[in-house]
């Protein structure tokens, strides 16, 4: 989380914490019921709720309590569309999804992060929240990442990893500069990637990198256990070749 700054502005602040709470919670709230949560006055809170209400980012039903309105949705939107994603790759991205029963995953590096830009959910993978829409995957311990690594000039590559460092997430993720370059070696050889239990205990992902136009994307689904099913390595293959186009 960066530092708080000196011109912090308080309400917005709160409203934030406002939103967060309403979106975290399994059920609709009572403006009581967030005040509690966010550690607001019931006051401010009535005020922040029909402000966030009025602008439409949260909807109040007809019981009194609120969930999120349709304005966070069009938000949400906004943010693939800074992305700058062609329309197709959601597309590729549902069939991959659909064939293999397995959670697809698409990113890219965007200002200087590795970066999830899409994810489609299958029914056969682990649910992994923490690799969502818009948030930033470990270079060195998830297959997404390192197929991004990979593409860096090595100066790229030495200031991110000194920036972000080398975690160690389980056993057997790569905490050691010279063991990482070789795994990144092959995958710049091959363009596939496959990480066996690195990022999270029981979770194998496999993948490939997928050069569109002067852009790199890694392209990559989610499995249980530590191999994945050779049909299911096929078809990330192929999609990936469907992204990359013609040539």
């Amino acid at each position: 989380m960066s530092e708080q700054p000196n011109d912090l502005v308080r309400s917005v602040s709160r409203a934030f914490r406002v939103l967060e709470e309403v979106a975290a919670s399994p059920a609709p709230l009572t403006v009581k019921a967030i005040a509690r949560r966010a550690q607001l006055n019931l006051s401010t809170t009535y005020h922040l709720v029909r402000t966030l209400g009025y602008e439409g980012y949260l909807l109040r039903l007809a019981d009194g309590s609120y969930v999120l309105g349709d304005a966070v949705a069009l938000r949400y939107r906004d943010l693939l569309a800074s992305f700058g994603q062609p329309p197709d790759t959601h597309r590729v991205l549902q069939h991959l999804s659909e064939v293999t029963r397995r959670t697809a995953y698409l990113a890219r590096i965007v200002g200087g992060r590795m970066v999830v830009t899409d994810r489609v959910e299958g029914a056969e993978s682990p649910w992994l929240d923490e690799i969502e829409v818009g948030v930033p995957v470990p270079g060195h311990a998830s297959a997404l990442g390192k197929a991004l690594l990979a593409t860096l000039p090595a100066k790229s590559r030495r200031a991110y990893l000194a920036e972000y460092g080398l975690r160690p997430f389980t056993s057997r993720t790569p905490v050691e500069l010279d063991r990482l370059e070789e795994e990144l070696a092959r995958i710049r050889e091959s363009g596939a990637v496959c990480e066996h239990g690195q990022y999270r205990d029981g979770v194998v992902c496999t993948g490939a990198l997928v050069h569109r136009g002067d852009e790199p994307w890694a392209l990559v689904v989610s499995a249980h256990g530590d191999d994945v099913p050779v049909d299911v390595a096929r078809a990330v293959e192929l999609a990936g070749a469907e992204l990359a186009g013609p040539g």
